[in-house]
């Protein structure tokens, strides 16, 4: 099963709604997700900052920002 790692911080509008997208997918496809505050690691921090939210899945940086909802979707059901 895949896990999508969910990079947020608190109070943040848009992580919120990302989040709420992350969920919704989960509706479909089966799949686990972590969601990590990068304020808790400061590497963390530095690398996304201005990207939040930031849905990984294994390597790779699916979606950030205002998260695409296909582009999670199309990564997950590969394989």
């Amino acid at each position: 099963m895949e896990k999508v790692i969910f990079y947020s911080k608190e109070n943040c509008p848009l992580c919120e709604k990302g989040l709420a997208l992350v969920k919704d997918l989960q509706n479909d496809i089966p799949f686990d997700y972590e969601v990590i505050d990068i304020y808790k690691n400061d590497e963390l921090l530095e690398r996304y900052q201005l990207m939040i939210p930031v849905v990984k899945i294994g390597e790779d940086i699916v979606s950030y920002g205002i998260l695409e909802k296909d582009n999670i979707r199309k990564r997950l059901l590969l394989k």
